[in-house]
């Protein structure tokens, strides 16, 4: 049971300071989570704090390799919709 950070981390340092079990690692070329430590923040919150925290999508995933914060979990715009909602925004 353990979180994995993968490419798209940008090192932001956002989800780091908030881990329960400072399960999260500053690496090269971006964040680890040490598998040992990570408890998924069971015991400790209802949520991900690494997940909830994190400024890119997709970037966390949980043990079946599906991201905890889902693209147009920031935005609130369902993928299928982002296109025209991009076309829109430049329309104004």
């Amino acid at each position: 049971m353990a979180y994995t950070i993968v490419e798209s981390c940008v090192n932001c340092w956002a989800c780091e300071p908030l881990c329960p079990s400072a399960a999260i690692i500053a690496a090269d070329p971006h964040f680890i989570i040490d598998a040992g430590k990570c408890t998924e923040c069971e015991g400790d919150y209802a949520e991900p704090q690494c997940g909830s925290i994190c400024p890119i999508e997709g970037a966390i995933l949980n043990s079946l390799g599906e991201a905890i914060n889902p693209p147009g979990s920031l935005t609130g715009i369902a993928p299928c919709r982002l296109a025209e909602t991009k076309a829109e925004i430049q329309a104004r």
